[in-house]
């Protein structure tokens, strides 16, 4: 009761001009808070939001909570901001939706661009907490592969979806390869994984949701003219900045499942095509394991060492931007499709891929790049057993990896 009478609060205090400014401004406020304290991944994520927007903001009911972060993990992009983003569009409309990932995206940008800056002072071949920091990037990759694993790719049928996923995109070095498995998988997914609705199972609340289907509409196609639109128009220009603007959406609209999965994109993107050495990428990566915030605001420390502060926000931006225009654009039909049993098989398959490929990445270009013999393995083994049993937070494993990697010099 309390819980329904909290929701009826928040919808009348949204119906006045009044009521909707007071909403954008404490989900700023919520927003940027979670984006200065929210360490460790983007599993995390989801358990900050779950703390703050349904126990303590009240401002949606579990259900309708687990059913967004469903709908986050089917769309591609960084999945826990566009949970995120869903919760401000559904506390504050479509500006909800903007000051909500502003709030939580901001902190990491701004520290890690900084990061981008004080490198260009280094050599990272030279540093010795450079390559600690690449060694970092081992143990984080295996530790978000293994839990992903369980959670993800339990079962012989999944286990055997993750493996062709790895073995395809680490043997056929495309392009295309990694949204091609993707692809596969969900046409497997959708046959195969498909779940009955049980008749017993009473129907999820109906959530509120303040965007007309043809806002909806008219974000999910501009979705696909940037999509198809940007690689020609790079093509036709030789702009830097359009060609970063390329790339990072790109990426951002290829990615399942967000956060460590963007990183092979990432890679081919940026190190293949000589905007930076696999060293300085590497290091980046690593240094966002310590800010709080999500993983795809290592797009900025990207787009800073490529084109300064221009390229750091025109990255960040074009990273971002397709799944906040996928998850605006899907939201007003959300409450047609949450149970959709063929959807969640789908989705069941893209995610047994998805480990998968972050394990081809974890064995290149990390693994790769990072071990070199025995003292690298044995750091990188410490460094794992930090995360994985004695349960220390990210920033600390950093800070060890760090004054690790310095000492071998």
């Amino acid at each position: 009761m309390n819980m329904e009478k909290q929701q009826t609060e928040n919808r009348l205090a949204y119906d006045t001009q009044q009521g909707r400014w007071r909403a954008i401004r404490e989900t700023w406020w919520t927003a940027l808070q979670l984006g200065l304290t929210s360490f460790g991944g983007p599993i995390a994520h989801l358990g900050y939001f779950h703390t703050t927007y349904v126990r303590q903001k009240k401002w949606l009911d579990e259900k309708s909570y687990a059913d967004l972060v469903a709908l986050a993990q089917f769309l591609p992009g960084p999945a826990s901001s566009q949970v995120g983003i869903g919760v401000g569009v559904m506390r504050a409309g479509i500006w909800g939706g903007i000051i909500a990932w502003l709030g939580f995206t901001l902190p990491s940008v701004v520290m890690l661009m900084l990061f981008a800056y004080l490198m260009e002072a280094f050599d990272p071949g030279a540093a010795g907490w450079i390559q600690g920091l690449k060694i970092v990037a081992v143990a984080i990759v295996a530790q978000a592969v293994l839990g992903m694993a369980g959670k993800l790719a339990s079962g012989p049928i999944r286990a055997a979806v993750a493996f062709a996923a790895m073995s395809v995109v680490l043997l056929w070095t495309s392009p295309v390869a990694q949204v091609t498995v993707i692809a596969a998988a969900g046409a497997l997914g959708w046959w195969i994984f498909r779940k009955k609705q049980g008749e017993e199972e009473a129907a999820p609340k109906q959530a509120r949701i303040p965007i007309s289907r043809r806002a909806g509409l008219v974000c999910l196609g501009l979705f696909l003219i940037l999509l198809l639109g940007l690689p020609l128009l790079a093509s036709l220009s030789s702009s830097t900045g359009i060609a970063v603007v390329d790339s990072f959406y790109r990426a951002g609209s290829l990615v399942f499942g967000g956060g460590h999965v963007v990183l092979p994109l990432l890679e081919s993107e940026t190190v293949a095509n000589g905007w930076m050495t696999k060293e300085e990428f590497l290091t980046g990566y690593g240094a966002t394991q310590a800010v709080p915030g999500p993983l795809f605001t290592f797009a900025g420390y990207l787009g800073m060492l490529i084109q300064g502060v221009p390229g750091g926000i025109l990255a960040t931006l074009a990273i971002f931007l397709p799944g906040f225009l996928l998850i605006v654009g899907v939201m007003p039909f959300w409450n047609t499709i949450r149970t959709h049993a063929k959807l969640q098989g789908m989705l069941t398959g893209m995610n047994a891929a998805v480990v998968g490929i972050l394990l081809a990445a974890l064995y290149h270009p990390i693994w790769t790049s990072s071990i070199h013999g025995s003292i690298e393995f044995v750091i990188g083994a410490g460094l794992f057993a930090m995360l994985m049993f004695w349960k220390c937070p990210p920033w600390v494993v950093v800070l060890a990896g760090a004054a690790a990697g310095q000492l071998l010099l």
